[in-house]
């Protein structure tokens, strides 16, 4: 199965800094030429530009909530793409203010997109647990989170696969190859000429996994993180305070890194990813992101720091970064 790559185009909470820009995390799909986005703070249409993704291959964008270091980049990123005139259209997922925002701001630019939008509000499957989207192999849910205002995370989970075909138990059948081993490959029930009927999944080993990817930002620890991410490979979390700030972060209904690594530890997950870094943990000072991801790791050892461009693949089993 092709793997399902994460690329982190910004990594830093509130404001950018000299080496993290604001929220937004790219997903590039497997076997397709196509690319999500979840969130998109300002300028992320220059961290397209500066990373090896193609945002003419954009076609969904997922916000979590309405604060502007999360999507103050969406207008300016659908101008570039109306300019460009290639773009087939856009679905952008969040909650109900998004869309008077993203058309306010194009009305008053005087912005003409030359492409459908097409707002999708998240509020019912948030709280019904309903898929938000299922697209082929790939289904989204989401799960409100604890914040000061409505925010939401996001999973996206590709389906299981048929597993491996053994094409050498179907030619000891006698089974002709061609365009039938497909569907015998697909799991699907065949009838042959010969009048036999041969169940695909008889053909094939156990089903391979999907991988799923859940990202959780801005929210306090919270059950519903828990259950959202339960069993996926990589989370994404924010990490805005360290421990030591906690009495802050609950003031402000962010995460800590110990925070983070719980809801990990708890979820099961294969790796966490810490982000949304306040930029008070710079380089130099008290405290480092190094620190940070130091508290993690006492909890939760499968622990990354998330960089600006930084890439990760997942395969069943497996999450390589570059």
């Amino acid at each position: 199965m092709a793997p399902l790559q994460v690329t982190f185009l910004g990594t830093s909470s509130g404001v950018p800094s000299r080496s993290r820009n604001v929220s937004a995390v790219a997903l590039r799909l497997p076997q397709r030429s196509e690319l999500w986005l979840l969130d998109c703070g300002e300028a992320t249409q220059h961290q397209f530009m500066r990373s090896e993704l193609r945002v003419s291959q954009l076609r969904r964008i997922f916000i979590t909530h309405m604060h502007g270091d999360h999507v103050f980049g969406l207008p300016g990123l659908l101008a570039s793409l109306g300019m460009a005139g290639t773009c087939p259209g856009i679905d952008l997922y969040g909650p109900a203010p998004l869309e008077a925002f993203v058309l306010g701001a194009l009305q008053h630019s005087s912005t003409r997109i030359g492409y459908p939008l097409k707002f999708h509000r998240v509020e019912a499957a948030a709280s019904s647990g309903a898929p938000l989207l299922v697209d082929g192999e790939l289904t989204v849910t989401c799960a409100p989170l604890k914040h000061r205002i409505p925010a939401f995370g996001y999973r996206v989970q590709q389906e299981p696969r048929p597993g491996r075909f053994n094409i050498d138990q179907a030619r000891a059948l006698g089974l002709p190859p061609g365009p039938l081993y497909a569907r015998l490959k697909a799991g699907e029930t065949v009838n042959f000429p010969d009048g036999r009927q041969v169940d695909g999944r008889s053909l094939c080993g156990p089903p391979q996994p999907g991988v799923a990817v859940a990202y959780c930002t801005d929210t306090v620890f919270c059950e519903a993180a828990v259950q959202l991410a339960r069993g996926a490979n990589l989370l994404i979390h924010e990490a805005t305070f360290s421990h030591q700030d906690a009495e802050m972060a609950f003031q402000r209904q962010h995460s800590t890194s110990t925070m983070a690594a719980q809801t990990a530890a708890e979820a099961g997950v294969g790796q966490l990813a810490l982000t949304h870094l306040s930029p008070r943990y710079a380089p130099g000072n008290g405290e480092t992101p190094e620190d940070l991801l130091k508290e993690a790791q006492a909890i939760f050892s499968n622990s990354l720091l998330a960089k600006d461009f930084l890439s990760l693949e997942l395969s069943p089993g497996a999450c390589n970064s570059s």
